[in-house]
């Protein structure tokens, strides 16, 4: 029984790490139809400087610092990518995907120029180092702490969206941008808010990240973007919510796995994702692969068209 709760309650917790790293993707691919493969760039970065910032102060007040500074870097680098490069390529699938592909590999190459390949440790602060007890199992204190953090995000980002202004702007001009830029409205604006709040988010995925993991390398972003693109596929876009379940039954379906199945957690995640792709029905399911087909098919008719 304790092992189960363990098992558990550590699925949650790698779960809801899943999230916060796909609840970016999703925002940014879901509301923009701009596929993010520097997100984990973004990650990396911040668990950098939310590493040297926690080092530097130390404690419990070096840890808060450090997720305010990783949220921060997260932030200023999904803006800079956006206004200097993602903002010309609205529209063209090809490109976006190259340029972001590009990222992907030459900012984990800078990281591991300026501060080495070898793994790092993250500092943790003692109150979040030691295990509570849970039906006879000790768990790990950060765990909660992910499923806290990812609760608050998940319920954020629905309120954002539902709410706010912004949140119904950037929904009209996904529609129909034409439209909401001949009420006056600056949908270009709206659109950095999105991307600004996916690399946020991408920032404290990887503060949290170095908690979860007590470590920190250069490529910890690209190995932990493969797992959110299985959420973020799993999930389908339908909802945030439907995200955030997809990334707690991967978690706990990797965890699992790698107990009961001998150490097979990733080869599980992967049957996983065959089965519910596999089974989904075909209409309107809304899937990022069907998105991305469908940006291409409509890419090729247009060139297509010029052409002729």
């Amino acid at each position: 029984m304790d092992t189960l709760v363990l098992l558990t309650l550590t699925g949650l917790g790698l779960g809801a790490l899943y999230f916060l790293i796909a609840s970016g993707l999703a925002l940014i691919f879901g509301l923009m139809d701009v596929l993010n493969f520097a997100h984990g760039a973004f990650l990396t970065v911040a668990c950098y400087t939310a590493w040297r910032t926690a080092e530097t102060v130390g404690g419990v007040p070096g840890l808060l610092l450090a997720a305010v500074v990783g949220t921060a870097t997260g932030l200023a680098l999904a803006v800079v990518v956006e206004l200097v490069l993602i903002r010309r390529l609205y529209g063209r699938v090809r490109e976006q995907i190259l340029v972001t592909v590009g990222l992907s590999l030459a900012v984990p190459a800078l990281v591991q120029t300026v501060w080495g390949a070898d793994a790092r440790t993250f500092p943790v602060p003692d109150a979040l180092s030691g295990t509570v007890g849970v039906l006879g199992a000790r768990v790990p204190v950060n765990r909660f702490l992910l499923i806290a953090v990812a609760l608050f995000v998940l319920f954020g980002v629905r309120l954002f969206l539902s709410r706010t202004r912004y949140g119904l702007i950037v929904r009209a001009g996904v529609e129909d941008r034409a439209m909401v830029t001949a009420l006056g409205i600056d949908v270009t604006r709206a659109f950095t808010l999105v991307f600004a709040l996916g690399g946020a988010l991408a920032g404290l995925a990887g503060v949290l990240g170095g908690i979860y993991f007590g470590s920190l390398s250069p490529h910890q972003g690209t190995s932990l973007l493969v797992f959110a693109f299985v959420v973020v596929i799993i999930g389908g876009l339908v909802s945030i919510t439907s995200v955030a379940l997809s990334a707690l039954s991967v978690g706990l379906v990797q965890q699992y796995a790698n107990y009961y199945a001998g150490g097979y957690g990733d080869l599980a995640v992967v049957f996983l994702l065959a089965a519910v792709v596999l089974t989904r029905p075909a209409g309107g399911t809304g899937s990022p692969l069907l998105r991305l087909r469908r940006a291409l098919a409509a890419h090729r008719t247009q060139a297509a068209g010029g052409t002729a």
